[in-house]
């Protein structure tokens, strides 16, 4: 198996075996981020291939100083996607919706709110997160489910690390109040 140093060399010389390697290994986490995201498989396999298609043109960009391969990976596909929800999904209502910010709650409450295992709330859940904006969307995914650090979000989204702490904290209380409204 080779190092990620490797791959990206096998790459950067435009050799299969490289591309192979990066395809084989990176493809299902990144995919899962994108289709996560973008409902219709075909458009997500899309993306997929535009994100590597991208990352073989612009491999010379990669600094391993700054990030991991993967990171770097979902970094593009997370611009590719974003780029994609602007072009095709409907405009949805501003996480700066002032009636959240009326709602007081603790951050404890809130993770427990939101955290219930209940399965009528995980789909209420679901359904609230279908509603928020893309890029909000993104953020919970990369946070939630693919289980990301802040340090390694930031780098995906071009986010500051303490301004994507308070963005991610503010879209959870937006989705506790739609929630509790329920």
């Amino acid at each position: 198996m080779q190092t990620e140093k490797q791959i990206v060399e096998s790459v950067k010389k435009g050799e299969r075996k490289g591309q192979d390697e990066l395809v084989s290994r990176f493809a299902a986490p990144v995919f899962a981020m994108i289709a996560r995201q973008v409902p219709d498989i075909m458009d997500a396999q899309e993306l997929l291939q535009d994100t590597f298609l991208k990352a073989f043109r612009y491999i010379g960009n990669f600094d391993g100083r700054q990030s991991s391969l993967s990171t770097w990976l979902c970094r593009i596909a997370y611009q590719q996607t974003i780029d994609f929800m602007k072009r095709h999904r409907p405009f949805t209502v501003s996480m700066e919706d002032s009636s959240v910010w009326q709602t007081d709650i603790s951050d404890t409450e809130l993770e427990a709110e939101l955290s219930s295992g209940k399965e009528q709330r995980i789909e209420q859940l679901q359904a609230q997160m279908e509603q928020l904006p893309h890029e909000e969307r993104m953020l919970l995914t990369l946070y939630y489910f693919d289980d990301r650090p802040l340090t390694e979000i930031a780098f995906i989204t071009g986010i500051d690390a303490k301004a994507l702490a308070s963005r991610l904290y503010r879209i959870r209380k937006k989705l506790y109040k739609k929630l509790t409204a329920i």
